[in-house]
């Protein structure tokens, strides 16, 4: 395990666990202005699931452009990350409109 970065929010964390590399997406939010996938690094299928696209976490108050709960999110394993590799997205698609 390797200590950790946020660039999102500019503080350092302690150790992380090793991520694995997953392809989510959603199809139950799809008009103008939504994500329809992301890749992120996490540590479980379960954690992705619950990342949103845009590095928040997803709730039933909190899913703009999003699917509204974990449990409408599809989750494929794509990879894993090396060392020290942050939890977090690494790259999305918008739908802008």
């Amino acid at each position: 395990m390797a200590r950790g970065y946020c660039v999102v929010c500019d503080v350092g964390f302690g150790l992380l666990a090793n991520m694995n590399l997953y392809l989510i997406s959603q199809t139950e939010n799809n008009g103008w202005d939504t994500y329809d996938s992301a890749v992120v690094a996490a540590p479980s299928e379960e954690i992705a699931k619950t990342m949103h696209p845009n590095g928040e976490v997803v709730s039933e108050t909190n899913y703009r452009g999003w699917a509204k709960s974990p449990e409408s999110v599809s989750c494929q394993l794509i990879g894993v990350a090396v060392d020290g590799t942050p939890q977090g997205v690494f790259c999305a698609s918008f739908n802008a409109g």
